[in-house]
């Protein structure tokens, strides 16, 4: 039976690893096959998080507070002896069938690199959890173009000819990571398999402040790798949208009524077109309200996000010079 890696990496909470690691200890695999390598920034790791792992061997690995995520993956990976490498982050509950069904799949899909389980919420769901979760899952038991870095499960072999993940992006870094992946096979996303992100966004006012930090490598993650048509609206919708109220607001000052309602509904326009596709796939789990909302807090943060971002860029660039 094949040896599997789990490379975690984590900062701050530890009740979220314990339940992560729990979960680990409680698959349908033999343990002696097994090995969880926590790559830390916390400056220690408590007696819980070693208990959480059972008999399970636990690799504990301290990284500087100012490494980026996919430097301690990477990190990870190098102190890795499995053959195959299961990513995750430190706030994931998997299935007991996760790495045997995902394992399974990756083995007997000819073509298929990589594969990822679908998310299910948590047990008291609030209306963003459900919405986030119905975005996660709008394609399911299908090949994808790029998944986020939650769960993920590939071979050592194909993490390397992958070039493993990229350590200057902050943020993203999942897409670009997985996209090289997909050029050199298949992403599958399958429902087989499950996982509950513990830490997943519950309320709208945490979720802008973390969709700002998440929206500062937006337009970074794009550089050498094809962009995919289905794509380009998540760069462009996000910025459109402020920069078309500002017009609004703009022509009316200036006295310009009939252009600064055309800017406005172009403004709106494309808020109303993605709330009413997300409440087809919410499927009645929440009030189309309650996705109005989402996307009326999501696309101001992403913007600040991805303007913050491109300002940064070319002041590390201009100081660089």
């Amino acid at each position: 039976m094949d040896s599997v890696s789990f490379i975690i990496p984590h900062k701050g909470r530890e009740n979220m690893l314990i339940e992560t690691i729990g979960s680990i200890a409680a698959l349908e695999y033999p343990h002696e096959k097994l090995e969880i390598v926590l790559v830390s920034q916390n400056p220690a790791v408590s007696a819980d998080v070693k208990q959480a792992a059972g008999n399970i061997t636990l690799q504990v690995i301290e990284s500087t507070p100012d490494n980026t995520i996919s430097t301690s993956r990477n990190i990870g990976a190098r102190q890795a002896k499995g053959n195959y490498f299961a990513f995750l982050d430190a706030d994931i509950a998997l299935s007991a069938n996760w790495l045997s069904t995902c394992l399974q799949l990756l083995q007997s899909r000819r073509d298929t690199k990589l594969v990822s389980a679908m998310q299910l919420p948590s047990a008291t769901p609030t209306p963003l959890e459900h919405i986030r979760v119905a975005l996660s899952n709008a394609d399911l038991d299908c090949t994808v173009s790029f998944l986020p870095g939650r769960n993920l499960l590939l071979s050592k072999e194909t993490f390397y000819q992958a070039g493993q993940f990229p350590d200057d992006l902050v943020t993203c870094e999942d897409y670009y990571f997985t996209d090289k992946v997909n050029q050199l096979g298949e992403l599958y996303y399958t429902s087989q398999a499950q996982y509950v992100h513990i830490g997943e966004d519950k309320q709208l006012a945490a979720m802008f402040s973390k969709e700002i930090w998440r929206g500062q490598s937006n337009l970074a993650s794009t550089r050498d790798r094809r962009i995919p048509l289905r794509e380009w609206p998540s760069f462009i919708v996000p910025v459109a949208i402020p920069g078309l109220l500002l017009c609004a607001l703009l022509l009316a000052i200036a006295g310009y009524s009939g252009l600064s309602l055309m800017a406005l509904g172009l403004a709106v326009l494309p808020v109303i077109l993605y709330s009413l596709r997300l409440f087809k796939l919410v499927a009645g789990t929440t009030s189309f309200w309650q996705v109005l909302k989402f996307y009326s807090v999501y696309f101001p943060a992403r913007a600040i996000g991805t303007v913050g971002g491109i300002i940064k860029t070319i002041g590390t660039s201009s100081h660089g010079k």
